[in-house]
């Protein structure tokens, strides 16, 4: 037997917040209802959920202001990092997120490590562009040069 729910929060292979989804019985009742993740589909759950997501949406407006700010910190920020090399090139170690966040922290913006978009560490001598993701819709980009000391 399916039961119709709505879904009050963004659920991974189902569907997101505000879809009226249909699922087993023992899903809504052991699973989603507990969690708080979906709600039968009343009138009352209709009202919760467009005051849910009128608090998200003020939230997020929140959220990317401050990240703007911070963006326009960032913007056209230099870092020189000083590292020991092997052979004149390759670094002897490697410049990593948390060596990144740190040089960021000492200029006076604080951003998480999570933040810092890097493929991989960086293991050589250069210059390189680096994005800093801020919010979903909010990016800046730093340049990083990395030099023998």
């Amino acid at each position: 037997m399916a039961t119709e729910v709505l879904l009050m929060a963004d659920v991974p292979n189902l569907g997101k917040a505000g879809d009226v989804v249909k699922v087993a019985d023992g899903y809504a009742r052991n699973y989603l209802q507990p969690q708080d993740l979906a709600a039968p589909v009343t009138q009352a759950s209709l009202r919760r959920l467009d005051k849910l997501r009128k608090e998200r949406e003020e939230l997020s407006r929140i959220q990317k202001a401050e990240a703007s700010a911070k963006a326009g910190k960032l913007k056209g920020l230099v870092l020189t990092i000083t590292a020991k090399t092997t052979d004149g090139q390759r670094l002897y170690g490697s410049v990593t997120t948390a060596d990144l966040a740190a040089q960021i922290e000492a200029q006076g913006v604080s951003v998480d490590r999570s933040q810092i978009v890097l493929a991989e560490s960086i293991k050589e001598i250069g210059t390189y562009t680096i994005d800093i993701k801020l919010h979903a819709e909010v990016t800046a980009t730093i340049t990083v040069s990395v030099v023998e000391g």
